[in-house]
């Protein structure tokens, strides 16, 4: 009787709540160990290379492995995708609600200009060239880094200007 038309909707749709279990659990520990690395190594970006984007897809290839176990239904996929989201949601919240996670959770913003003079060690920190954030002053009217009060990567990746008056 569940088999209509020769599928087996059964193992389609119905998980063991063991597996249910499972799932969560190693979602939860593969977010949160991704999320903290990437963290640690403090590469942010509004915008992504295509390096970037290549490690990000080479990562969620490994670690599926890892948060799924070979599972078999369509349930327990879709119960990883929560897992996923309900992180990434949760560290948001905390970030917003709590200041100290705030720090933990978000880079603060780094000084790239500070009185018409590069940070040059701030830039190499970050690994943005000189001629990548002349781009972006370029972009927002700036010809000269002598016209820049100040300049900072926020935490957010994008590159923000105070310009002298």
């Amino acid at each position: 009787m569940n088999e209509v038309y020769g599928i087996d909707w059964k193992s389609i749709f119905v998980p063991s709540f063991l597996q249910i279990g499972e799932i969560f659990l190693r979602g939860t520990i593969v977010y949160l160990f991704i999320f903290f690395v990437f963290r640690v190594l403090r590469r942010e970006s509004g915008e992504l290379g295509v390096s970037d984007l290549l490690v990000v897809v080479l990562i969620a290839d490994a670690a599926q492995n890892a948060m799924a176990n070979e599972y078999k239904t369509v349930t327990e996929g879709l119960v990883l995708v929560v897992t996923l989201a309900f992180w990434d949601y949760f560290l948001d919240w905390l970030s917003y609600r709590f200041p100290p996670f705030r720090r933990l959770l978000r880079p603060a913003p780094i000084i790239l200009i500070k009185d018409g003079r590069l940070q040059r060690r701030n830039l190499r920190k970050q690994m943005i060239s000189e001629d990548e954030l002349m781009g972006v002053l370029r972009e927002q009217g700036v010809e000269r880094v002598e016209e820049v009060k100040r300049s900072y990567m926020e935490d957010d990746g994008t590159i923000s200007i105070i310009k002298k008056v």
